[in-house]
């Protein structure tokens, strides 16, 4: 479930702060793989160092966050903040991703996903709102999306936004 390193790097272009907020027992995939993940983003972008934040949350959590800052009063499973800053830094911070794990979870389930596979999809959806994507305009959401699919590809993890049931690779 791994692309090789683009040009021989072994090393993750991705600096991943994992925060584990959530209660319970649900699984959480380790930090490297989250970097694999990230890393396939930037790669795509030709970005060969960033630094980012996941969050994992409760729905409360979630759901404060989104009432906050997208007035929207119910729990959501990836929230992106994208960095921003008027300085030069020494590295590329992206910003922040927030994903609901309880929520994940459950989306998982009712639409027959691997789990980890989900991950990956939330992940890389959200990395790429922190590079700029958008899905308000249907030919923006299209472009995102096309990219969502052949970046989990990658993984062989298939087409995220088909109604077909995705097969576990375990």
């Amino acid at each position: 479930m791994q692309p090789p390193p683009a040009n021989g790097r072994t090393s993750p272009a991705a600096t991943v702060d994992l925060q584990l907020a959530h209660q319970g027992s649900f699984p959480v995939p380790e930090q490297q793989q989250f970097e694999l993940w990230i890393d396939a983003v930037l790669r795509a972008h030709q970005i060969t160092a960033a630094e980012l934040t996941i969050r994992t949350v409760d729905s409360d959590e979630s759901q404060s966050l989104n009432r906050d800052y997208r007035g929207k009063d119910k729990p959501t499973n990836v929230l992106s903040f994208p960095f921003e800053s008027d300085m030069p830094l020494p590295v590329r911070l992206l910003g922040d991703l927030v994903i609901c794990v309880p929520l994940m979870q459950q989306e998982a389930i009712e639409q027959g996903k691997n789990p980890l596979d989900h991950w990956a999809h939330l992940v890389v959806h959200g990395t790429l709102h922190l590079l700029g994507y958008d899905h308000i305009d249907d030919n923006e959401a299209d472009r995102m999306e096309r990219l969502e699919v052949e970046l989990l590809a990658q993984f062989d993890i298939a087409d995220p936004y088909t109604k077909e049931p995705i097969q576990s690779h375990e």
